[in-house]
């Protein structure tokens, strides 16, 4: 399936995706890598659609009732949060191993000067590994 297939199948699925005549609609660019890393793990067969789209609608339930305002600008959040529980759930990865990464990457974005690439590589603690 090519990325633009993938794209129609997820918004069939989910039809609340951010979206204009062109597509989903992303304001950053993880938001544009979240959304990639969940058609790739539905494509290697972690999960089905409708599987994702149950997740996605609690992960927003959970937030609406904790206070979110649900202007729009936390779809991706959500959409993370619940990518990161799913995976955690099918045993593809640990919370410990995504909290781990997390903090790799912050640290690797503190350490990398203003308007390079921020690369793992660049986390201090890496290079003690």
């Amino acid at each position: 399936m090519t990325a633009p297939d993938a794209a129609r199948t997820v918004l069939r699925a989910i039809p609340s995706i951010p979206c204009d005549a062109g597509g989903p609609v992303f304001r950053e660019p993880w938001e544009a890598q979240a959304f990639a890393m969940a058609v790739a793990l539905h494509e290697a067969g972690l999960f089905t659609w409708s599987e994702w789209a149950e997740h996605l609608a609690s992960q927003i339930r959970m937030a609406q009732a904790a206070g979110d305002a649900d202007t729009g600008d936390t779809y991706y959040m959500h959409w993370l949060a619940a990518l990161e529980r799913l995976v955690v759930e099918k045993g593809a990865a640990t919370s410990t191993a995504l909290e781990q990464r997390r903090d790799a990457w912050d640290r690797a974005a503190r350490a990398t000067p203003h308007g390079q690439p921020i690369l793992l590589d660049n986390d201090p603690l890496a290079a003690r590994a």
